[in-house]
């Protein structure tokens, strides 16, 4: 049981730097937050099960549920600033592009991408738990059919897909190591 209690004390540590990552805009503090994933992975490969206590199964699954969802924003943005170093962001989350045919100002496109990278990884992790990892599919669909109007540019284009390819990666890892600490 010792193993366990360290990933679930480590797990949770691991969403309160996610959420301090996210408002303090300091991505890189969640990089540690790839630990609690990886020793349950590893603790689950060498045999060890959870206590058979379901409540501890529930605080387990349900971190792992909270650093998907919370720790995969700054993640993302971490692995944005990574790959997309020119980028100018706008005031409300999205990126700035400019027509250089137009005289009009800068806008501001692909608003939103924080609440709907939430709402992805959360949508994620629900499918799989309850047996329909297809929907995964009608997830990265309605996703990119919402955004089409706004990919005619080939910054947004490339942060799109660095962005969702990056959370739902996340968001994947954490649901894998669900999957591993409850078989």
């Amino acid at each position: 049981m010792g193993p366990w209690i360290a990933v679930l004390v480590v797990l949770y540590l691991s969403v309160a730097a996610s959420v301090v990552a996210a408002r303090t805009g300091r991505s890189w503090i969640v990089v540690p937050a790839a630990l609690p994933i990886a020793l349950s992975i590893v603790l689950s490969l060498l045999g060890l099960r959870l206590p058979a206590n379901p409540l501890f199964s529930i605080a387990i699954g349900l971190g792992f549920v909270l650093l998907a969802t919370l720790g995969g924003s700054p993640l993302v943005a971490l692995v944005l600033s990574l790959a997309t170093r020119t980028v100018r962001l706008g005031t409300h989350g999205g990126i700035l592009v400019s027509d250089v045919d137009s005289p009009l100002p800068d806008r501001e496109i692909l608003r939103g991408g924080t609440t709907i990278g939430y709402l992805e990884r959360f949508a994620l992790i629900g499918s799989v738990l309850v047996g329909q990892p297809g929907a995964i599919a009608v997830i990265v669909a309605v996703k990119g059919l919402g955004r089409f109007s706004e990919l005619e540019n080939a910054s947004a284009r490339e942060r799109f897909i660095i962005g969702t390819l990056a959370s739902l990666t996340w968001a994947g890892c954490c649901t894998a190591a669900i999957l591993l600490t409850w078989a």
